[in-house]
């Protein structure tokens, strides 16, 4: 099911301003984006390609997803074979926020390398 319409706006708010928080001069080589689908959101990283830099290369960092019959969020990693999987340290919280905390602080390296 869909997130609360109150927190998909403030999770919207929140990721635009941490999107647009990258310098100005680091922008034409690292930028960040997100997508908000039903009860999900993906969070990536956008590089310009190494044998092409006109080409941006879209790459997932972390995946949230609201299970609306526990009002809890799960929070996934993509493992090498390229599927989401959930983060075990850390799996579920009730509230957003909390699971991006997480993935910004990273203690198992598996979001940011």
């Amino acid at each position: 099911m869909a997130i609360p319409e109150f927190e998909r706006k403030q999770i919207e708010r929140d990721l635009a301003a941490y999107c647009d928080d990258v310098p100005d001069h680091v922008r034409p080589k690292l930028q960040y984006s997100f997508t908000i689908t039903g009860n999900s959101v993906e969070l990536f990283e956008d590089r310009p390609a190494y044998n092409d830099p006109s080409e941006w290369i879209h790459r997932p960092i972390a995946k949230f997803k609201y299970v609306q019959k526990t009002a809890l969020w799960q929070l996934y990693c993509m493992f090498s074979d390229l599927k989401w999987h959930l983060y075990e340290p850390f799996p579920t919280a009730g509230r957003f926020e909390l699971l991006f905390e997480e993935m910004e602080r990273d203690p198992t390296c598996i979001f940011w390398g």
